[in-house]
């Protein structure tokens, strides 16, 4: 699958899950980060680094959304195995 495409299908995933994603510049010279999940007044919000390559925003929205119960939602098939996979080498 191409990386826009499974970006774009992440996004999807996220919103039905309520969290909103947002694409900023993180320029911290004494880190270097990718971005992550946090809560911000009760609700998540997952930060992506506009610097990064997409697929390096895809590790990152990978991580961030085995965090959430995914058994309820509907998954394409293809996405569910990359979240499972991923879990798996975690």
């Amino acid at each position: 699958m191409n990386e826009e495409v499974l970006l774009n299908q992440l996004e999807e995933l996220a919103e039905k899950l309520g969290i909103l994603v947002r694409d900023e510049n993180i320029n911290i010279e004494e880190t270097s980060s990718n971005g992550g999940l946090c809560r911000l007044e009760g609700k998540y919000v997952l930060i992506l680094n506009s610097q990064v390559t997409v697929k390096e925003k895809n590790q990152v929205m990978i991580k961030a959304l085995q965090q959430f119960d995914l058994s309820e939602i509907y998954i394409k098939p293809v996405i569910r195995e990359l979240l499972e996979g991923h879990k798996a080498d975690s």
